[in-house]
């Protein structure tokens, strides 16, 4: 399947509940009025898209079409557009879609430093695993840093997937300093000539102070050993969360100086406005989103697929 396909499909829970909410409101040849727009805006609200969000869309479609008769095809245009100008955000340079890895800032000499962080569950190390294997695939020699000292099982888990990827991993034995692995896994990455680094951390609330300062700390870290590193700092989040994920990311933000957001289980959920919500209140660009299970699940963040999925009939 092609991007639009897997998006389409993964949006299918969001786009059921449009198609309940909403679709059903506008209608070729209906006068539209103040009750419908509520009950649109509503709709909107309940995939998590956000009030902001959702108040500029109603207010496009106030001022074009209030009182006239609908078409249906100027309409969703309309929500559409506002949708598009809202995800691409002011400065963004256009990814290349047949290029996975142009949402990635690379460095321009030596290896690419990729922090990786986010709370408990999210599906970080998958998601690790796939952006491994997407670097891979692109002929990108990796090294994975298991910074997850607390938990042997996530150390375990991100062991297995280096083993089955192929590429080098470093690790510490439980409750080391996570600062020290992702030293050492920068170190190992500049020694054997490795193109990119991959550093996990441990899974962790927003509201945890002093775990939030650690990321602080590696942060530090990593840029003593690789200088202008991390070159990434990606946050992962789980799109079922909903709206709890714009205080992940704005924790997170502060304490990992976040540059992108990978937006795990979208197709899990009927809550794909997340994606909307969080770009157009914290500025943080989605660069890829998980649309399965399997390794080669994630792709890259096309704001124009996704608003077509997200409206596409079937």
């Amino acid at each position: 399947m092609g991007l639009f396909d897997k998006l389409k499909g993964a949006l299918q829970k969001t786009k059921d509940v449009l198609r309940t909410d909403v679709r059903d409101l506008f209608k070729a040849g209906v006068i539209l009025d103040e009750p419908k727009l509520e009950e649109f805006q509503k709709g909107l609200i309940t995939t998590d898209m956000g009030v902001s969000a959702s108040n500029q869309i109603v207010e496009d479609l106030r001022k074009k079409y209030l009182g006239r008769t609908m078409v249906l095809d100027e309409v969703w245009g309309t929500v559409k557009e506002r949708l598009r100008i809202i995800l691409v955000g002011k400065g963004d340079v256009a990814w290349d879609s047949k290029n996975p890895l142009s949402p990635l800032k690379l460095a321009e000499s030596g290896p690419t430093v990729i922090l990786v962080c986010g709370v408990n569950g999210v599906g970080k190390t998958t998601s690790i695993a796939k952006l491994a294997k997407l670097l891979t695939k692109s002929g990108k020699k990796v090294v994975l840093a298991a910074g997850d000292t607390f938990r042997a099982a996530a150390v375990e888990q991100l062991t297995m997937w280096a083993k089955r990827l192929g590429c080098e991993i470093v690790t510490k034995p439980s409750g080391s300093d996570p600062a020290s692995v992702a030293f050492e896994g920068c170190d190992r990455a500049v020694t054997t000539g490795a193109d990119v680094v991959i550093i996990d951390t441990a899974g962790r609330l927003q509201t945890h102070q002093n775990l939030m300062q650690e990321l602080g700390k590696i942060h530090r870290v990593i840029g003593k050993r690789i200088p202008g590193a991390p070159h990434e700092s990606l946050l992962v989040l789980d799109a079922t969360t909903g709206q709890n994920g714009l205080s992940q990311a704005s924790k997170f933000s502060d304490a990992a100086n976040c540059t992108g957001l990978v937006l795990a289980k979208l197709d899990g959920t009927a809550k794909g406005g997340i994606v909307v919500a969080i770009r157009e209140q914290m500025g943080i660009p989605v660069k890829y989103v998980g649309v399965g299970e399997q390794i080669d699940d994630l792709e890259l963040f096309s704001p124009d697929d996704f608003v077509d999925a997200l409206f596409s009939e079937g």
